[in-house]
């Protein structure tokens, strides 16, 4: 979809539902599907951990968009996804948190690559089959998410997975992330180990693939990234892999210096970087295609995620922005403080973002922009957080701090460009650790 294109639909998924009241969000934290139960494979040796790398925040709401509405029958969806830390095996997760049949699940295969973005072609002597249980297939019971056996083989960092998943169908409503700005492809039939000619592009989006996990020495961690569209990389080159938290991946595991001898001897930060946004979501409210808000989907998200140890929270322009400013800006400070207080009970530590310019987006007011500054610097004085990182100093403009640079804006001064990314990624990498 075109930049244009997606900034448009941003808008209107950004604007959907204007109620943003904390009990109503209470609600949603009693009722989600992050409550739903995991099936974890695969015991690992003493000093061995799983340990997310990579990962997608899906959702369901998909009435108005055909494929994600109908599903699946007899098909290959084959997906690729950037990992960040390697190690010496990995596992795939599967979610059906929003179906409404179990979902069955055919022949699953993984190859890791490099170098190769945007393409279905794999090397076929590169392919590995996944099991469930010691079988070739399983069913994901409604509302829950399970991962596979361990599958034997060296992962480098940053390097890509390709996963072709076979749905014998029907799989009704399918679990998914609208927005990915990855491209995915589809098989008629049964197609998991073909080299790539059976393929045909399907979209932008994800389906039923909600993490993969590498092993890893225990000394190894894993920072979640939560929010929304500008955390999910909305705007960004598809299938570059340029969203911030892509790029701050490659900050820790590739670290730059001033020359190629100088980086050689600065040594890596052993770190998994897992992207948790959606776009359209909010803090305290939503639902559907933007996603239950953060409150409501952060422990199956975020915590969840093996090894995690850091949040990063960049979340609340779209609570600001739906209401126009009516929301109070010490309600969305509520929001956060619940999210630290239920990260601490696992012993997580939360950074928090603060909030990027928005005014010229269709939802930008006087008001919004009011609540947006009294928001940063709560997040800039709190003690309450475990740290903080302006990303809102990283991509303003200089002459007028309630826009984007305009060398970072995108188009629809909201979304930053690859460079705006890069630039939150520069201010984001050297305060967050595992």
């Amino acid at each position: 979809m075109a930049p244009a294109r997606r900034s448009r639909a941003m808008a209107v998924l950004s604007a959907l539902g204007l109620v943003t009241l904390t009990a109503i969000a209470s609600v949603l934290l009693a009722q989600s599907p992050s409550e739903t139960s995991e099936q974890v494979a695969g015991d690992l040796p003493p000093g061995r951990a799983w340990v997310g790398s990579w990962g997608a925040a899906l959702h369901g709401g998909g009435q108005a968009d055909e494929v994600a509405s109908e599903g699946f029958t007899d098909v290959t969806i084959r997906q690729v996804a950037r990992l960040s830390l390697g190690g010496d095996a990995l596992r795939l997760r599967l979610s059906n948190a929003y179906g409404e049949r179990p979902l069955e699940v055919g022949a699953v295969t993984v190859a890791v690559r490099s170098d190769t973005r945007g393409r279905a072609r794999v090397d076929i002597v590169d392919l590995r089959s996944v099991t469930f249980d010691g079988q070739d297939s399983t069913v994901v019971p409604v509302g829950e998410v399970v991962a596979s056996d361990p599958v034997r083989m060296r992962v480098p960092d940053l390097a890509e997975a390709v996963v072709s998943i076979h749905l014998p169908g029907p799989t009704g409503q399918a679990t998914w992330q609208a927005s990915a700005f990855a491209t995915s492809f589809v098989a008629d039939g049964e197609h998991v180990t073909d080299a790539g000619d059976a393929f045909d592009t399907l979209d932008e989006s994800r389906y039923f693939l909600s993490g993969i996990d590498v092993e890893a020495d225990d000394d190894a961690g894993a920072i979640v990234f939560v929010g929304d569209s500008i955390t999910a990389g909305a705007n960004s080159t598809l299938d570059a892999d340029l969203r911030y938290p892509d790029q701050v991946a490659a900050s820790l595991l590739r670290p730059a210096g001033p020359t190629a001898e100088a980086a050689a001897d600065v040594p890596p930060t052993r770190c998994g970087v897992v992207n948790a946004g959606i776009g359209g979501n909010r803090v305290l409210s939503g639902g559907g295609r933007t996603g239950d808000p953060v409150v409501a989907r952060f422990d199956r998200d975020v915590l969840s995620v093996p090894g995690v140890r850091t949040v990063v929270l960049l979340a609340g322009i779209n609570d600001i922005g739906a209401t126009e400013g009516a929301l109070d800006a010490d309600e969305l400070v509520q929001g956060y403080r619940r999210l630290i207080a239920r990260a601490r009970q696992d012993g997580v530590r939360v950074v928090g973002a603060t909030l990027t310019p928005y005014m010229g987006f269709g939802y930008s007011t006087v008001a919004g922009e009011a609540d947006r500054q009294a928001v940063n610097a709560w997040i800039r004085s709190t003690e309450e957080l475990d740290g903080f990182v302006d990303t809102d100093r990283a991509v303003r403009d200089p002459a007028d701090p309630t826009l984007l640079r305009a060398s970072y804006d995108s188009g629809d001064s909201l979304h930053p460009t690859d460079d705006g990314f890069a630039a939150m990624a520069a201010s984001t990498a050297p305060a967050v650790d595992c």
